[in-house]
């Protein structure tokens, strides 16, 4: 990426930092909402996430009412009235959440089209192996070198703990993505990867975007 390329990244992000977050339900049941458009709601709060977001709908299946709540700040928009009482399929669409970006959260957009991406192969928790973990021990993101064939996370799903094993190109964690207490969405990002002839260079790009967002 360009300087160029980044300059007009940054103008699009600042003169519409918003990410449109989609809710959809995550198995079958019928749905009863608890929001409606334009209405401002909140994420989960508190250092482990433990205070939860705003009731956003139930989804009730075999008479076992399951409230489902919003997992980030912002506005609702594109509430599906017409499914208010339905019985819907897995993953129907139920709403989206316009979300405000701050300048972090463009950083670590933008830092998904610089550097190699580890994304979810589930829904599921993550969290480091056994292995990252005892290497990183008290070095700092940029310091940990991590090769193909290392077994870099740890998959937990229905009570289950799959290792993840890395197969891209060989660098340093840029960037964690991930909270362990947090589910991920499938395809979602979980770690950045820099090969460690880029770290510079990409560097003085986010120092350039923290630069610019001020400006």
């Amino acid at each position: 990426m360009t300087e160029v390329d980044l300059h007009d990244l940054l103008l699009k992000y600042k003169s519409h930092p918003y990410e449109l977050v989609r809710i959809q339900t995550p198995h079958t049941g019928r749905v009863e909402f608890k929001v409606e458009d334009g209405m401002a709601i909140s994420g989960p709060k508190g250092k482990w996430q433990e205070i939860r977001g705003t009731l956003l709908y139930i989804l009730e299946r075999q008479k076992n009412p399951k409230p489902m709540y919003a997992p980030i700040d912002g506005t609702v928009v594109e509430v599906q009235t017409h499914l208010d009482g339905a019985f819907v399929e897995s993953d129907e669409y139920l709403m989206s959440i316009k979300h405000p970006m701050n300048k972090e959260e463009v950083i670590s957009k933008i830092l998904c089209e610089l550097l190699h991406i580890f994304r979810a192969p589930e829904k599921a928790k993550y969290l480091y192996s056994p292995q990252l973990a005892a290497k990183m021990g008290d070095k700092k993101e940029k310091e940990v070198v991590i090769q193909p064939g290392d077994e870099i996370l740890i998959m937990s799903r229905m009570k289950r703990d799959i290792p993840l094993v890395y197969k891209g190109e060989p660098g340093v964690i840029y960037r964690t993505y991930f909270s362990p207490t947090r589910l991920v969405d499938q395809g979602e990002p979980l770690l950045g990867i820099c090969p460690v002839e880029k770290i510079t260079s990409v560097t003085r790009l986010v120092q350039q975007i923290h630069l610019e967002w001020e400006a």
